[in-house]
């Protein structure tokens, strides 16, 4: 079938990316889905940061390449051995798990090895991949490749909710909130009373706020360099949000602490506002060359742990149900994630707004 979607056709172009487009909206082919696949009509999709670090070539991937990876639709069509019905409303998530490897044993602790490897090379988890223009193969974006008005994935990638659940919070619920949310409860598994301090407030930092205010532990605490992000973080559940620096002035600290910045110094200043015996979980993904600080005797001297955390440590079948359920109960008010809708047509406009840092979730609708 005919599709229209958004493709990079090369990375590391120059910002504005309003100028250098290296975005095009463009047609394409789209081949039906195969065994365990199924063809969704997209909804939703949202404009996230493990898109723009492919435009600016911090995480390197095969292009052209149509991207998006947060995202909801309707199922439209299945291949064989496919237990979702057609018009079933379902998250997209861009980390196929497929249940069998050693890493799915983890309880969602290691990524999928299966699903890890075919993301890296532009692939459906299934083998292959299901775009073309022309005679020109395009690549896959996380499994998932959601700028578009539709897509082919596998039902691995996918976790059904609801009609109840509106687009543009089932697309939020498959990236942003299960990375932010369960970087603090999957990963950093704080118990009653301890505070929480999320170092960076973009969506997954926000998410992370929300989800930690959500379960009503100690003080949730805001760290960003944008001060224009304070109020947003207030609304969002923060009971008090500083700058780096003024954290570090005075002497805040918790015993969990994420780091969703995706920086050097975001990293350096979870560890430094880590409390003795706490954890910092780092849930952003900075440029694979760039390279920390840290003493490894203040790791050792106050019992300190670092951990990373991909996706949220997540197994998504598991908790987007749990967030729908509290969404539901007014305990999660994923709308507020939520900056701007925009047109596919905008989306190297898009990426420089996620760039500089004024605005958290902007979302693709589809009509």
């Amino acid at each position: 079938m005919k599709i229209t979607g958004a493709v990079l056709e090369q990375i590391g172009a120059p910002a504005p990316y309003a100028q250098s487009a290296p975005i095009s909206v463009t047609e394409l082919e789209l081949d039906p889905p195969q065994r365990g696949e199924i063809l969704v009509k997209i909804e939703a999709a949202g404009v996230c940061h493990s898109d723009l670090s492919v435009v600016d070539g911090s995480r390197l991937r095969p292009v052209p390449m149509l991207l998006g990876h947060e995202a909801a639709g309707r199922v439209v069509g299945t291949g064989d051995d496919v237990d979702l019905a057609i018009g079933q409303r379902v998250v997209m998530t861009f980390l196929p798990r497929c249940g069998e490897c050693a890493a799915c044993a983890t309880g969602g602790r290691l990524p999928c090895q299966a699903g890890s490897a075919s993301n890296g090379v532009g692939e459906l988890i299934g083998g292959g991949r299901r775009l073309r223009r022309g005679d020109e193969t395009i690549n896959h974006h996380l499994g998932v490749s959601g700028f578009a008005d539709h897509a082919v994935v596998s039902a691995l990638s996918v976790v059904p909710v609801d009609d109840d659940v509106p687009p543009e919070v089932a697309a939020v619920l498959g990236c942003a909130v299960l990375t932010g949310g369960g970087a603090v409860i999957n990963a950093g598994q704080p118990q009653d009373g301890d505070d929480v301090i999320v170092v960076g407030l973009g969506g997954v930092g926000m998410a992370a706020v929300m989800v930690a205010r959500s379960r009503g532990l100690g003080k949730v605490i805001g760290v960003d360099a944008m001060e224009s992000k304070f109020d947003a973080a207030r609304d969002m559940g923060a009971h008090v949000v500083y700058t780096p620096d003024e954290a570090l002035a005075h002497g805040v600290k918790a015993a969990v602490v994420v780091e969703a910045a995706g920086n050097v110094r975001a990293f350096e200043t979870a560890i430094a506002l880590t409390a003795p015996g706490g954890i910092t979980v780092t849930a952003g993904l900075p440029d694979p060359a760039a390279m920390a600080h840290v003493s490894p005797t203040g790791l050792t001297a106050e019992a300190r742990r670092i951990a990373g955390s991909y996706l949220g440590s997540a197994v998504p079948s598991r908790d987007i149900p749990t967030y729908v359920d509290q969404w539901r109960a007014g305990q999660l008010p994923v709308e507020k994630l939520i900056s701007s809708a925009v047109g596919l047509d905008a989306i190297n406009t898009a990426m420089d707004r996620l760039s500089n840092g004024d605005t958290i979730r902007q979302i693709v609708q589809f009509s």
